[in-house]
């Protein structure tokens, strides 16, 4: 009996000290236990505080500010937002070690930030490497390509401490009067799907855990983004629940289910009158039930606060807080002191919220936290940024990525390529000649080549004559478009006529600029109500054009324009869309044959903006049959030129009739019939002739790029899975229905072979 005081106290000893054990900090146990165990440990003030997302918390001169940090985070912060604009690779990737340092030392708990910035199409800091923008990558129809980029952006992200990029943007463009149209991949569900889903792998890796040379990706924008009323961003998407699954969802699910995206970003708009930010059938039932997805959600920036201040679905900060966690949304994103989420701390104690409703979501945050190894290897070796950002690698992708945007729209008479030894002066015109071609979220760049610079230095200093033409319109401080004077630019007009007088092939630089297609936030614009050239721009073309010199147009723009005079009466066109810091070597070599392009379009062109909408993937009934202008699209979706030329033979199915289930494979012939090597995007189109619910006249379903010799042939194949057939019926079941098939493969959407595929 004496034994039992000694055995209890032994007892309560060891459970003390098993309670004690700081398991969180301990790299051998399970994330799962150290989440657990750090939860336990947290205040609601501490759990609240890791579902704010901040811009920056800067002093005075764009550094952070552990001031601003005591007055809004004192209990830690979840994500914290940055873009090194302004300081070197030493000194931002310090700077990520000052923000560690100082939440791990001056809060009670030590829990790391995650820093997060912006990754469109190369990390958006000071000299970081600049690639095309995203509807000129998807241009290359390169998989292979915009891994190994994304790849790179992750190494130049890490490197300064960046752990969390807002990259991909899935969203499907159905408006290209929409100011975001360059930030995506186009018109087509199935091609943002296949370069989404490399994208996201190249970012995280395939690990459960994120090493030190990969970053969370955020798809985004969830859901429907790309259609707005008008063209207009963040206005309503007016879209059939049908069409949001078949054309706005797919990209999504695949990045949950084949990338493992981490994070997932709610769009501003609204669809059927519920705001995504407060919508539990979107972000519950589809997101988190259907799709499967167990990662973090993340507000749009203001997009809480927008749910009063903007929808006006919630009455105040309180109640948009409340109604935006109940669905889900982890992490919200915004400004002090416009926060919405410091409001549920009263909430939760006063039980308004369930504090497990709070619990899933800050479990959700540590467990990315942890899983990007903060906790156990929060800093970085500031010097180490110097050989890894924008390094002669990079650059090389760059130029490759930059190559392969540039699509070849005409190309009368074989004017292109140039041939120095014909020319001995070419003139370089135009309001985008002799400026930079980064595109929207990009950082500075030393690196980068403007299109007169990279013609001189292809054809000789002395031999290329500048013309400005005309200037294009900027955006005043107020944010509205300011157009340069007319008269002044009439005149810029006469005396580029002038300079080009003893030249012998012009360049015409055009299009637009990043103030004209960006993202519209309330203070500036960025959304256009016409695809007209803006300007003076048409009377420089045609100025150029009656001059009787040979003229090559290159496009510079971020979304499709009606060129209608110029596609009649000029040589040579090059859709170049904003190539990023390789835009004057990539033009230049383009321009001069030393490579051959290959870039096809993942947007139609329209004839104007009144043929809107204008995709390929239309339904049956909607072809173009107006009174004037009774043409379907200036350039269709998947169109763009070499120049070689391909041959398409032989197209085959093994089986032309299979049972619900099976696969059939089509193979066809392709051979470079021209005189110089070049590669060719193979493109595959699926029709169900008769269904229970209209289907689209052809949808993409499989492309291949391959490079081939002059006389080379390629026999190229597609397997025809059964997902590939299916479709949503009338009980919004995914299904194959018996009956007929076209089987279309060709060079474009327009160019096609057809074989005959029967289901039964």
């Amino acid at each position: 009996m004496r034994k039992l005081p000694i055995l209890f106290f032994l007892f309560i000893l060891f459970s003390c000290s098993k309670h004690d054990k700081i398991i969180y900090k301990d790299k051998n146990a399970s994330i799962e236990h150290r989440v657990k165990d750090l939860l336990n440990r947290m205040t609601v003030e501490e759990k609240v505080a890791q579902t704010l997302g901040v811009w920056s918390m800067v002093g005075t001169e764009g550094a952070f500010s552990p001031d601003s940090v005591k007055k809004y985070a004192f209990h830690g912060l979840g994500t914290l937002h940055r873009r090194y604009l302004n300081q070197t690779y030493e000194e931002a990737a310090e700077e990520s070690n000052k923000i560690q340092k100082y939440f791990i030392e001056n809060t009670r708990l030590g829990i790391p930030a995650l820093i997060n910035s912006e990754g469109l199409h190369g990390l958006m800091a000071k000299n970081a490497t600049v690639f095309p923008m995203a509807i000129g990558l998807a241009s290359s129809w390169d998989k292979e390509l915009i891994y190994k980029i994304y790849a790179s952006v992750a190494l130049e992200s890490r490197a300064l401490g960046i752990h969390q990029l807002f990259s991909p943007n899935l969203d499907i463009v159905r408006d290209p009067r929409w100011g975001r149209t360059d930030e995506n991949f186009g018109e087509d569900a199935y091609l943002t799907t296949r370069l989404g889903v490399e994208i996201i792998k190249a970012l995280q890796g395939n690990g459960k855990i994120i090493d030190n040379k990969h970053v969370a990706a955020t798809a985004k924008h969830f859901a429907g983004h790309g259609q707005p009323e008008g063209g207009v961003n963040q206005a309503p998407g007016n879209i059939p629940i049908r069409e949001l699954y078949s054309m706005f969802l797919p990209p999504f699910e695949a990045a949950i289910n084949e990338a493992k995206v981490r994070v997932i970003m709610a769009s501003y708009n609204e669809i059927d009158g519920i705001p995504s930010h407060k919508n539990k059938w979107l972000l519950r039932n589809v997101l988190r039930e259907e799709f499967g997805f167990n990662g973090i959600v993340i507000s749009d920036y203001y997009g809480v606060e927008q749910l009063y201040s903007k929808h006006f679905v919630a009455k105040d900060k309180a109640e948009a807080a409340q109604l935006a966690l109940g669905v889900g949304v982890d992490i919200d994103l915004c400004e002090p002191p416009a926060y919405s989420y410091p409001t549920l701390v009263e909430q939760v104690k006063g039980k308004v919220i369930p504090e497990s409703i709070l619990d899933e979501s800050v479990k959700r945050i540590l467990k990315l936290k942890f899983e990007l190894g903060l906790f156990d290897n929060p800093y970085i070796d500031p010097k180490k940024a110097n050989d890894v950002i924008n390094n002669e690698t990079h650059r090389a992708l760059a130029l490759k990525a930059a190559h392969e945007s540039l699509v070849l729209l005409k190309n009368d008479k074989k004017l292109l390529p140039l041939n120095k030894n014909k020319l001995k002066q070419i003139a370089v015109v135009g309001p985008n000649a002799n400026v930079f071609h980064l595109g929207n979220y990009a950082g500075t760049n030393q690196f980068a080549t403007t299109v007169f610079e990279g013609i001189e230095n292809e054809f000789g200093k002395g031999k290329v004559k500048f013309a400005q033409g005309c200037y294009l319109p900027k955006l005043d401080i107020n944010g509205k478009i300011k157009f340069y004077d007319r008269n002044k630019n009439l005149q810029l007009i006469k005396e580029a006529v002038n300079i080009v007088k003893n030249c012998d092939a012009i360049v015409l630089a055009i299009g637009d600029n990043t103030d004209l297609c960006q993202e519209y936030d309330g203070n500036k614009s960025g959304d256009i109500s016409t695809l007209d050239l803006v300007g003076e721009q048409n009377e420089l073309v045609k100025a150029m054009y009656e001059t009787g010199k040979p003229v090559i147009v290159l496009l510079f723009n971020g979304r499709p324009v009606s060129i209608n005079y110029i596609e009649e009466k000029l040589l040579a066109i090059i859709e170049c869309w904003h190539p990023g810091e390789a835009t004057g070597t990539a033009v230049a070599d383009v321009l001069f044959g030393k490579t051959n392009p290959s870039g096809k379009l993942t947007i139609t062109f329209p004839f104007s903006v009144g043929h809107i909408p204008s995709y390929y993937n239309r339904k049956p009934s909607s072809p173009v049959k107006y009174v004037v202008d009774n043409k379907e699209y200036l350039y269709p979706f998947g169109y763009g030129m070499s120049y070689t030329s391909f041959e398409y033979k032989n197209l085959v199915i093994n089986h032309s009739i299979v049972k619900k289930g099976e696969t059939a494979t089509v193979s066809v012939d392709v051979k470079n019939t021209g005189n110089i090597a070049g590669d060719e995007i193979i493109q595959l189109y699926i029709h169900d002739l008769v269904a229970s619910c209209t289907r689209p006249v052809k949808e993409l379903k499989g492309f291949e790029r391959i490079s081939l010799h002059p006389g080379e042939t390629k026999t190229v194949k597609f397997d025809i899975t059964p997902d590939k057939l299916k479709f949503f019926n009338e009980e919004m079941e995914k299904v194959i229905e018996p009956g007929l098939f076209d089987i279309m493969v060709g060079s474009s959407s327009v160019s096609l072979d057809t074989v005959k595929l029967e289901i039964n």
